[in-house]
């Protein structure tokens, strides 16, 4: 990891970045939805820094991928928009309107070394997904876009429950076409909430479908 550390007005904002950030990791806005692709080392990174997030509650993780091509295959409507991906805890009500003066501000920052053990997310049996229906339920996702970067915000809760299903996609999408030769591809699909539209309040697309790839050219 790279740790970076910004002022921004009379605040300091902390920046952490893989280094480097998997070259098979692709994000893009396809208008109707938002599709991410990983191979299993995309998958792997994808895993530990939302972990990280889940831990870092006063730091922006960053992961610089929207240089990087989707699979080849993968079509689209439209002209899809290719993404970086931010993830940021609740509890920082972090401007996005200012990430592009923060991430142009970064420069090399300072070499960083963190594990993130397994434990971080729950077992999925031990989640009680019904809560979330509740009126009360506070730990959803959030979703925004700016400066062509996806934010996914929440709380310490909402990545480490929603960070169970990715763990789906080092440790079940492997194998997956070995067990089911005749199934589809596998994938996650993660929500923000509380809302069931299409879109959420700041008219970004309210899917994040998360596929595997295990054949990937560049």
């Amino acid at each position: 990891m790279r740790i970076h550390k910004v002022r921004l007005g009379g605040s300091e904002v902390r920046v952490v970045r893989p280094a480097p950030a998997a070259a098979r990791l692709a994000l893009r806005d396809d208008h109707h939805w938002l599709s991410m692709y990983a191979d299993r080392d995309g998958a792997v990174q994808l895993a530990a820094v939302w972990a990280l997030a889940a831990r870092s509650a006063r730091s922006l993780v960053h992961l610089p991928i929207r240089a990087n091509p989707a699979p080849d295959g993968v079509v689209s409507d439209g002209e899809p928009v290719s993404l970086d991906l931010v993830l940021v805890h609740h509890s920082l009500q972090f401007p996005t309107a200012s990430w592009k003066q923060v991430r142009a501000r970064l420069g090399p920052g300072e070499p960083h070394t963190t594990a993130t053990p397994d434990q971080d997310f729950p077992d999925e049996t031990a989640i009680d997904h019904r809560r979330r229906e509740y009126r009360a339920y506070r730990d959803h996702l959030g979703f925004d876009i700016a400066a062509h970067t996806l934010f996914v915000v929440g709380s310490s809760t909402a990545f480490r429950e929603h960070g169970a299903a990715l763990r789906g996609l080092v440790d079940e999408a492997p194998s997956y076409r070995h067990r089911y030769p005749d199934a589809g591809h596998f994938c996650v699909e993660l929500s923000p909430g509380p809302w069931s539209r299409a879109r959420t309040r700041r008219n970004v697309p309210a899917r994040l479908h998360i596929q595997y790839c295990d054949t990937w050219r560049m």
